[in-house]
């Protein structure tokens, strides 16, 4: 027989508070302030009772699930479960779960979290959407849903009470091919997948060929992963005249080039230098260590988070959307 879970009244008999006082406390009440005596004696007996809030009675009464959804395109991808790691820390700071939904890169799978949101399970979803636009979201927002997209490039604010947190891919990509053309590499060329950030990234690698009075080189692989990688790499071999730089549209497709330059006999970065995007774990402790670009991803869920609390909490049902951009860094190492 499961144990009894500890109640508020028995909270309140042992600090010698009433019921309500304790109930405002342990739900996190923002519009009542405590001596700080008595919210140590409420804090400690609860404590000391392992007294946990009935989620089900909290979403009952406040019409709140205390749940937040983070969508991501690729869970298969280090990049993402970083992420979602920051909206978690964040989230459960102010007593939310937080449940993770893998689109893998598939529009039906994108509508069917609108779906999902509409049957009231979260009370707000972040997301990477690569599919939906802005007016699709429009029935969740109605229904008081707050949703908040992670975009690679600067979103308008319109009518609708969706925020939007972004990184400026193009920026990023600008900054990253610069960089390889300042260390005197002209042959640069760029492997990208199908679906996903790659149309930012690669519209910035070519405005800094071009500003450089070099000519584009895009190689397009269908797998957005190692195995694009690979296959794109070996068409670059292939050629009679090889790049002395490879710029990767994320880390997954550089590491897929490093082990195809690798296999070929070739030294990097003396033959063919290697740039990745994304600065997943595992770009620092490849052999060489993996130049990239780092957006901070953990620090992107967390405050992805806090704006999804703050518009579900705070604000108005019908304030309107926000933007925030967050930075980017080029990380030099050894393989570029």
């Amino acid at each position: 027989m499961p144990p009894k879970r500890a109640t508020q009244r028995e909270v309140a008999r042992l600090a010698n508070v009433s019921q309500t006082t304790v109930s405002l406390i342990l739900g996190n009440s923002t519009t009542q302030s405590f001596p700080g005596e008595t919210l140590e004696r409420v804090l400690s007996a609860a404590r000391e009772l392992g007294y946990t809030p009935n989620r089900l009675a909290q979403a009952l009464k406040t019409h709140r699930t205390m749940t937040l959804a983070c969508v991501v395109p690729d869970i298969g991808n280090p990049f993402y479960p970083a992420l979602v790691r920051g909206v978690q820390l964040a989230a459960e700071d102010e007593g939310y779960d937080v449940i993770a939904l893998n689109t893998q890169y598939d529009a039906d799978r994108e509508r069917r979290v609108l779906q999902w949101g509409m049957q009231g399970r979260v009370d707000g979803i972040i997301g990477v959407f690569f599919s939906l636009r802005a007016t699709d979201f429009e029935p969740l927002t109605r229904s008081g849903v707050g949703v908040l997209r992670i975009e690679t490039s600067a979103k308008r604010n319109g009518p609708l009470p969706i925020d939007n947190l972004f990184v400026d891919n193009f920026a990023a990509a600008t900054a990253a091919t610069r960089y390889l053309l300042e260390r005197g590499h002209t042959r640069i060329a760029m492997i990208s997948g199908v679906g996903g950030p790659q149309e930012n990234r690669v519209r910035g690698y070519r405005h800094s060929m071009l500003e450089a009075g070099l000519v584009p080189d895009v190689v397009v692989h269908a797998g957005f992963d190692e195995e694009g990688g690979i296959g794109a790499t070996r068409e670059l071999l292939m050629r009679s005249e090889r790049p002395t730089a490879i710029q990767a549209a994320n880390d997954l497709m550089a590491i897929g080039a490093m082990s195809t330059l690798r296999g070929a006999g070739l030294r990097i970065p003396d033959d063919v230098a290697v740039m990745g995007f994304d600065d997943i774990f595992a770009a620092r402790v490849l052999t060489p260590a993996l130049s990239t670009v780092n957006q901070f991803q953990n620090v992107l869920g967390q405050v992805a988070a806090r704006m999804m609390l703050q518009r579900i909490t705070e604000l108005p049902e019908d304030a309107p959307g926000r933007h925030r951009e967050m930075p980017f860094e080029i990380v030099q190492r050894e393989s570029a």
